[in-house]
């Protein structure tokens, strides 16, 4: 049994005028969002081994809160920026298989049709959300359309 946390990066920044979406920061209401949801998540007991992020600055902005609450460091894969599922779920499927519980951080669409394409939930992930799935495979490469289940999903509103 392996669990993949598919996680939206945090509220970004679009007051920058000329900036890159690549190079968009977290705005505010992000930077206060992702590290209590980074805390939520250690505090209900939920133990990583690998944070993989988009190399976009709001995701990455991002997992490092999640980094930082798990003491753990970053994995950045540039093909999780604007991601499709099936790229979320091949990326999943690489991981290595000594790791037992690993977050992706990404963006939508794609985060949350990863979510549909693992376990059929219809789970639409707002900013900072993490969908928490269990998958029952005993290698992460095992990992394939339909293979998980929707265990959790956290939003930063249901943590106020």
């Amino acid at each position: 049994m392996k669990t993949l946390l598919l996680a939206r990066h945090a509220k970004s920044d679009w007051g920058v005028p000329g900036l890159s979406d690549h190079d968009r920061p977290l705005n505010s209401r992000g930077r206060r969002d992702a590290p209590v949801m980074a805390r939520r998540l250690v505090d209900e007991g939920v133990v990583l081994d690998r944070i993989v992020s988009s190399s976009a600055t709001r995701a990455r902005a991002t997992a490092e809160e999640y980094a930082a609450a798990a003491g753990l460091g970053v994995v950045e894969e540039p093909l999780l920026y604007a991601a499709t599922a099936r790229t979320i779920l091949a990326i999943a499927a690489a991981l290595p298989d000594e790791c037992e519980a690993a977050m992706l951080v990404g963006h939508n669409p794609g985060m949350s049709e990863a979510v549909w394409e693992l376990t059929g939930a219809d789970a639409a992930l707002p900013t900072c959300a993490v969908a928490e799935c269990a998958v029952d495979i005993g290698s992460w490469a095992e990992l394939i359309e339909g293979s998980g289940r929707l265990l959790r999903l956290r939003t930063p509103r249901d943590a106020d």
